[in-house]
């Protein structure tokens, strides 16, 4: 039995220093900034050949992960320094429902080169569950930095 890949959220570690402060990065072999347009709701991707470490900077999302036949929700916003790392093999999608744009970093970590397979869409197996990720974005306006 082969390795089961799980995606993780990580609080980044942060040191004041006078009015600064700074927080922990994550390393990586190509640093990417996107931007998830408003009322969007992405494809499912599987990436075979990179790993995803997504931090939000500007606006909120929800990062869907399909692992074991169940989605799992991870509210993400620039309010809350984290970042959620999904390797290779682990399908996902992202969803903005709010009026702004959401500005994402991904530091890719590569496992071999570039391929175009890694951006096919894939089928969702089954719906989304809409009202978990409203009730996330929804937690997510309402945090504290």
């Amino acid at each position: 039995m082969g390795l089961i890949y799980k995606f993780e959220c990580m609080k980044l570690a942060r040191e004041q220093v006078k009015g600064i402060t700074f927080f922990s990065t994550q390393s990586s072999d190509e640093t990417v900034l996107f931007e998830i347009a408003p009322q969007t709701i992405d494809d499912l991707f599987c990436h075979h050949f990179q790993t995803d470490q997504l931090l939000v900077v500007r606006g909120s999302m929800v990062v869907v992960c399909l692992q074991n036949r169940q989605y799992h929700y991870i509210s993400m916003s620039d309010r809350i320094p984290q970042v959620v790392k999904i390797p290779a093999g682990v399908p996902h999608l992202v969803i903005n429902l709010s009026s702004q744009p959401c500005w994402v970093i991904n530091a890719l970590i590569r496992h071999g080169v570039f391929h175009p397979k890694d951006y096919q869409p894939l089928k969702k197996p089954f719906p989304l569950d809409m009202e978990q990720v409203e009730t996330l974005l929804n937690e997510c306006k309402q945090a504290e930095y």
